[in-house]
């Protein structure tokens, strides 16, 4: 790296630090530190959930997806549409109704005490290991690389990556954490654009390094619903459908940012800009990722010795970075990485412990503080959850799969079962605590069954992707049925 590039950096960094402080003062109830006083711009929040929602896992992984494997994943972008007519007009305007922080206080005013702590424990589990993926990833794959440091290095970069998130997102709340997710979000678009521009220029347009025929290392297509391919597109479009809608309307993360505007017409806008922001920066990391294909075809001395393009295909694209990229450029290509990870730390941080702090403190009688005490516990809060979220991330050493399956096979293991709680408790009136506990358990497993078939050498082996449908489908049957066969009240203590 040129000392451009670290110029480009350090003054990232020091805008996030920045914004923090500026915010600092901002914050004297709970509700504003986490809520924003309910008042939140939707723009600013649909970029910060955009920003939440693509992490460095999507940000390297669409690209390293591209190369490997080919376009059949990106093909989920048609499934938007009709994610947005789902969340906007069939989850948004019941989640707006209830006058909560946490999310999972809706589950306790249907289900009872056991499944809101239920809910709330599963979110920590889920966002923990992902706040872990994010680190582990971006410190393997980006960091050392980049940065010519040996991986022992590794835990030492995710605790001060960890360390200058938590004290932005400490010290400025929600307010901070939108406004520096809009900044990344437009950093990253920024990335992905002097990416290609700097391909195509060197390269001499974009026909040299477009594909003239399928390469060998892609999917073929598959447009069905075939459980044996890898990716198929009918079964991509519905178990993207279902990720968004489970994550949208059971993650503290995204239902704060709705709790955080006026009314359903402006959560709508919110999430409306999330899904354009979204669709846009998928096509151009998939552009990207054709444009790294075509420069390496083109180039094969620049792969390493005994790899080959699919074997290595998360890497090539930090690779193009630090072995082709000008000064500054190089820079702003390594900030938007790390804006896609610090952003989606940010908001993992303070959801996390909005959950922890209102889903277990403020239940307990010797936990009740006044509101500015609150607001002070909450910030260290911050640095606590950050801690735990480092040490969890060694624990990515034992994963197989590229990026993308480690979003699926980690990450979404627990997506599916968290919405079946929220399904149960919105949407099936005669639900009932007891139903709701074997619903989770059984979408638990069945996440777990479809997703490490393999590793477990099972009888069968499904494609990753079946997962969210199954352990879905699994969830809510299984928890309408022995809350039908159980009977009992709606609502217990």
């Amino acid at each position: 790296m040129h000392l451009l590039d670290w110029l480009v950096i350090f003054i990232y960094a020091g805008i996030m630090l920045g914004v923090g402080i500026y915010y600092s003062r901002q914050n004297s109830t709970p509700e504003e530190y986490l809520l924003g006083n309910r008042r939140m711009s939707p723009i600013a929040l649909g970029l910060s959930l955009f920003a939440t929602l693509v992490s460095t896992l999507s940000y390297l992984g669409v690209p390293g997806e591209m190369i490997a494997n080919g376009p059949m994943m990106i093909t989920q972008v048609a499934a938007h549409p009709l994610i947005y007519v789902v969340v906007g007009y069939g989850l948004i305007p019941f989640l707006m109704k209830q006058p909560v922080t946490s999310a999972y206080e809706i589950l306790e005013s249907k289900l009872g005490m056991s499944i809101r702590l239920a809910g709330a424990a599963v979110f920590l589990l889920l966002r923990l290991g992902w706040m872990a993926t994010i680190l582990y990833a971006t410190s393997k794959v980006v960091l050392v690389p980049l940065m010519g440091l040996n991986s022992s290095t590794i835990p030492w970069l995710c605790i001060s990556m960890g360390l200058i998130t938590a004290l932005y997102s400490s010290w400025g709340g929600i307010k901070a954490v939108v406004m520096t997710d809009a900044i990344q979000s437009i950093t990253m678009l920024l990335g992905a654009l002097a990416t290609l521009g700097v391909i195509t220029y060197q390269m001499g347009g974009v026909v040299a390094w477009w594909p003239t025929q399928w390469p060998s290392e892609w999917q073929e297509p598959s447009w069905g619903f075939d459980p044996n391919q890898r990716v198929s597109f009918g079964i991509l479009i519905l178990s993207t459908t279902l990720w968004y809608v489970c994550t949208n309307g059971s993650d503290q993360m995204s239902i704060q940012r709705f709790l955080s505007t006026r009314d359903p017409s402006s959560a709508r806008r919110t999430f409306m800009v999330a899904q354009i922001t979204d669709v846009s920066v998928s096509m151009l990391l998939a552009l990207t990722g054709v444009a790294i294909l075509g420069f390496y075809t083109a180039n094969p001395s620049e792969i390493p010795a005994n790899q080959t393009i699919k074997s290595i295909g998360d890497q090539l694209f930090p690779r193009f970075i630090m072995t082709q990229m000008p000064g500054g450029f190089s820079g702003l290509v390594l900030a938007a990485i790390l804006s896609a990870a610090m952003s989606s730390l940010s908001s993992g941080v303070n959801s996390t412990c909005a959950v922890f702090d209102k889903d277990f403190l403020s239940l307990f009688p010797r936990f009740k503080v006044s509101e500015m005490e609150e607001v002070s516990r909450l910030r260290y809060l911050a640095f606590i959850i950050m801690g735990i979220a480092v040490g969890l991330s060694m624990l990515n050493l034992f994963i197989d799969g590229n990026l993308v399956e480690r979003c699926f096979k980690l990450i979404n293991l627990l997506t599916a079962p968290l919405f079946v709680l929220f399904f149960l408790a919105l949407f099936v009136p005669w639900a009932n605590p007891v139903g709701a506990w074997l619903g989770l358990v059984a979408s638990v497993i069945v996440a777990i069954l479809i997703a490490y078939s393999k590793d477990f050498n099972l009888p069968f082996v499904i494609s990753f992707v079946w997962m969210m449908p199954g352990s879905l489908l699994a969830g809510i049957s299984i928890g309408s049925l022995s809350s039908a066969l159980v009977g009992g009240s709606r609502k217990t203590t």
